[in-house]
This record gives structure tokens, C-alpha cells and sequence, in this order.
């Protein structure tokens, strides 16, 4: 599908503004011969990676979230609507929202992923899953509560379930968030409520498969499990979940574990709208494109990021989920937009891995860099990790109110965030989750 600069502007339309769709919109901000419509439910950019430092209330939200429209002050051709996505006509071109229907030329799907449970309804119903900054919010709210609530309770069995938390999912959020836990039970919980005996408090990190951090090198998931063993957390691998009721979660080999919170890190799956053929609908509930990234049997619809699922030489069964691959794929599908305006073939899209990285507490972290091939830990890596988060967020306000938040929990072993807002606390983790697409 090719258009020319000199007849008419091509209509884009980019659906999500995680990190692949506000790439794209900026790369193409102010482009001649480009009018972009930027649309997502919230009106903010999350920043994913730093969700567990507002669950853990180090952050603020606002200081992990900017405005789109703020991005946009002075384009002339990106505009923002605040919307749900319904429907894709792909026959028509047209993209059917819960504010009305659009019209584009190309369209980019850049909704990111959900947190999978797996079709289990149960875990779905009691687990909270932080994919949002409201659901970041809303476990922060439960966690502090439970201290609250367990200064009431008498029954010892009912007081150890509100002291246990359990984390699912042994992956890089699973691990950070635990760490971060693990923090606030050393250095800031026995302060704010000095009536409760956190001898009693456990932590506890469940991973299915042999190793925690399993996409990282032998190094790395051996180091974090020592790390996080360290800072007092039960790391449990091998240990594969079948059910929780809200009290008791349940092992599939039959143990039962008493807890009155469990943070599901488990497991993504796609965010895929109505309209895209289900044959073209890989595992993980990715859409299989092109290395071009354009949604394969379609012409003008393109997938980006999480939601992407293409197959090259060097990764034939799909790309990591990570944001250097979202982003790297948005820049390449900006360039080649332009070059289709110009008649001009399109580029193909290879992911170069510069590395992986996890941070499990103060002055603990692992990075590991493939080329060349190096593997550092600790205080070195736990630098590397906060001066990279630094330099991906958006906005000099938030990368200033971050690194300072940072320095004053270094020195003072403290978080200031420690706020319980009803609102969040008294709705059920699915029941309060607004719809996951864009």
C-alpha cells in the first residue's frame, strides 16, 4: 500500500501509548504528510518497570505516569482521544470505539499485554496483578490495610494469614516486587506498627519452572535467588500454583499455604481487539506479523511490541516482551512509514539483545550483556539499573522527582507513601480493573 506526500496526508491511527505506540506517535510528530490519532483509555504514559516501587509506595504514581497531551502541546499533526477500542473493519478501515468510529489509512495496534491467569476465573477473582498504575495503586492500598486490619485480629491463624504474602511469578517483577517487600519488613513496617511482631511475616516467592529469572543467565537466576534469600524471602521454585480462594492458595503438588494476599506475576498474554482473524493468533494471544511488522494477510494493519508476534532468524519462536523491543520496532515502522509516502521499500526488523537486567534490592541487582559477553551483579549493577530506568522515562520532572525519591530512601531507609485510599481497598482486585484495551 503505497500513498504519496503530494496527494494526501496518510491517516494513522495508533491504538495504545505504552511504549511501542508513543514511540511512533513522537517519531512521527510533526511529519509532513502524516495526520496521527493517538488513542488509549487513560490519558497518561505508564512507565511498566518502576510499578513495583509505587506498589511498595517508594513512587508516586505521578511520578511513573505523564500526560500525552502535555507530549503534544505544539504538534500540528497528533491528536489524542481518550477512548476504548471495540472493533476493528478492517474492510472498511475503520476503528469502532466507545466514543465513536475512526477512519485511517494504517492502523497500529501497540495495546501491549494483560496479565494471564491461565483461564483460572478463581486466581483471576482474588489475585492482584499490577499491569496498571492503578492496579500498582490498589495493591499498595491492600498491603498496608492488612497491617492495619491485623492490629485488630486476635486468631492466630487468621493474624499469619494477614502477615503472609505470597508472590507468584519468579520473572523480574515477581522478583523485584518481592525484594522490595522484603525492604519495607527490615527497615520501614516494624517502625509504623511497632504492636505487631514481624518475626511472624513471611514472604514468599512461588516459580513454576527450576529457577527464578529464567530468561537470564545461569549467573543471574543464582544470584537472585541468593539475594532475595538474604533480604528473608522464601524463594519456592518448581512450585507451579493451582488455586486461591482469598485465604488458602493452593500448590498443585496439594500444599496449601494460609495468606491474605497474593500478587500474581505470573504470566502475559496480549491484548488483541475484536476483528483480527483468530488464525493469525500465535501463543501467548500475539497477533503473527511480518518483519516489517505489518499483521500478515492484512495490508494496512501493523502490530507492535508485546502484541507482535514475528518470527526471524535469530528468534524463531518470537521476540522477548521487553521495551527495547517495543520501542526498536516503533522506530523502524516510523522510518519505514515514511519511506511507503515515498514509494520507497520497507525495512526488516531484527531484535539486537544489548542485555537484560533485574534489581532485587539496595545496592542488589544482576545485568547481564551478551555482546560482549559480560555479567555483572551488586552495587555496579544496581547502579547500571537505576541510571537506565532514568534515561527511559518520560519527562525531566519525573526522571528529577524519581532519582530524589530515590537518594532520600537510600539515606533514610524510609518511603513517604504510605497512604490508604477506600476507594481502591474496598473494591475486589477484578472487580475494580477497568477494561484492559485500549
Amino acid at each position: 500500500m503505497c500513498f504519496s506526500i503530494f496527494t494526501r496526508n496518510m491517516k494513522i491511527a495508533i491504538v495504545g501509548a505504552g511504549f511501542a505506540g508513543l514511540k511512533l506517535a513522537r517519531r512521527l510528530n510533526n511529519k509532513a504528510g502524516f495526520e496521527v490519532l493517538l488513542i488509549d483509555r487513560f490519558n497518561y504514559h505508564q512507565f511498566q518497570p518502576l510499578f513495583y516501587q509505587v506498589a511498595t509506595a517508594s513512587l508516586d504514581a505521578s511520578n511513573v505516569s505523564f500526560p500525552l497531551r502535555k507530549m503534544f502541546h505544539n504538534s500540528r499533526n497528533v491528536r489524542i482521544k481518550m477512548a476504548t477500542v471495540q472493533s476493528i473493519d478492517a474492510v472498511q478501515n475503520t476503528l469502532h470505539t466507545n466514543i465513536g468510529s475512526f477512519g485511517y489509512d494504517v492502523l497500529v495496534l501497540a495495546t501491549g499485554a494483560d496479565t494471564n491467569f491461565f483461564g483460572n476465573a478463581e486466581l483471576a477473582n482474588h489475585c492482584f496483578p499490577m499491569k496498571t498504575t492503578a492496579e500498582a495503586l490498589r495493591l499498595r492500598h491492600k498491603l498496608i490495610h492488612n497491617f492495619e486490619d491485623a492490629l485488630q485480629i486476635t486468631d492466630p491463624d487468621q493474624l499469619q494469614r494477614l502477615m503472609t504474602i505470597v508472590v507468584v511469578g519468579g520473572g523480574p517483577t515477581g522478583v523485584e516486587l518481592s525484594g522490595a517487600i522484603a525492604e519495607m519488613k527490615q527497615y520501614v513496617l516494624p517502625k509504623d506498627y511497632p504492636d505487631l511482631d514481624f518475626s511472624r511475616m513471611k514472604i514468599m516467592l512461588l516459580e513454576g519452572s527450576a529457577k527464578t529469572l529464567s530468561a537470564m543467565s545461569e549467573k543471574s537466576s543464582a544470584e537472585s535467588k541468593a539475594y532475595l534469600e538474604k533480604l528473608g524471602v522464601d524463594v519456592q521454585t518448581s512450585a507451579q500454583v493451582s488455586q486461591y480462594d482469598g485465604e488458602h492458595i493452593t500448590l498443585v503438588d496439594g500444599r496449601k499455604i494460609g495468606t491474605a494476599m497474593v500478587i500474581w506475576a505470573a504470566g502475559i498474554k496480549g491484548n488483541i481487539p475484536a476483528g483480527i482473524d483468530a488464525n493469525l493468533v500465535a501463543r501467548g494471544n500475539r497477533i503473527m506479523v511480518d518483519q516489517q511488522n505489518k499483521v500478515l494477510k492484512s495490508n494496512n494493519i501493523y502490530a507492535l511490541g508485546d502484541l507482535a508476534y514475528m518470527e526471524t532468524p535469530l528468534y524463531p519462536h518470537g521476540h522477548p516482551q521487553v521495551a527495547n523491543v517495543a520501542i526498536g520496532q516503533a522506530a523502524l515502522l516510523a522510518n519505514n512509514l515514511q519511506k511507503m509516502a515515498l514509494g520507497k521499500p520497507a525495512e526488516a526488523y531484527e531484535y539486537l539483545d544489548k542485555g537484560s537486567m533485574a534489581t532485587i534490592g539496595r545496592h542488589l541487582a544482576v545485568v547481564d550483556v551478551p555482546k560482549p559477553k559480560l555479567h555483572f551483579k551488586g552495587f555496579l549493577a544496581w547502579l547500571i539499573w537505576m541510571g537506565l530506568h532514568l534515561f527511559l522515562l518520560v519527562g525531566v520532572k519525573n526522571r528529577i522527582q524519581v532519582f530524589i525519591n530515590w537518594m532520600y530512601n537510600y539515606f533514610t531507609y524510609d518511603q513517604s507513601l504510605r497512604l490508604i485510599f477506600k476507594e481502591f481497598y474496598d473494591q475486589e482486585p477484578s472487580a475494580a480493573a477497568p477494561s484492559k484495551l485500549p
